[in-house]
């Protein structure tokens, strides 16, 4: 029974993390375009914020799933499991690099037009279908 409880704070906080995986990059859209100039000292505070969030949900996803796969080391014998963990792999990357974009904007040295954002905004959504995939059918596509 505990691990349905640790297994449902999971998914909890794998919302909270992709929730600010969805949001910190359209903020990065608005803040990059020239005419939200007036608007940037409120997108520096409100990327801060959001990424501090986004990091907790990060943070107790990864522990609560290290707490299941505790329970059930059996999963490390199925290939979708693995793709599953290569597919968390890349969004701790790309939650890293976020990060990495707050820095530049917050020293005002952003290097990409809103245009890349737009496009840059899109990478979580894909990991995200192919991570429940995964789960769901525990099947490698």
């Amino acid at each position: 029974m505990d691990y349905l409880w640790i297994k449902a704070f999971h998914i909890v906080f794998m919302v909270t993390w992709f929730a600010g995986l969805f949001y910190l990059p359209r903020l990065y859209v608005y803040h990059a375009m020239e005419e939200n100039q007036a608007s940037f000292k409120l997108f520096k505070v409100m990327e801060r914020r959001l990424y501090i969030m986004m990091t907790l949900g990060a943070g107790l996803t990864l522990v609560l799933g290290l707490v299941l796969l505790f329970k059930r080391p059996d999963l490390l014998s199925y290939g979708w499991f693995h793709m599953k963990l290569a597919a968390l792999v890349l969004l701790f990357i790309y939650h890293y690099y976020c990060y990495r974009l707050m820095i530049q904007f917050r020293n005002d040295k952003n290097q990409h037009s809103h245009r890349w954002y737009r496009y840059f905004n899109e990478a979580p959504s894909l990991l995200l279908i192919i991570i429940v995939v995964l789960v769901i059918t525990k099947t490698m596509f």
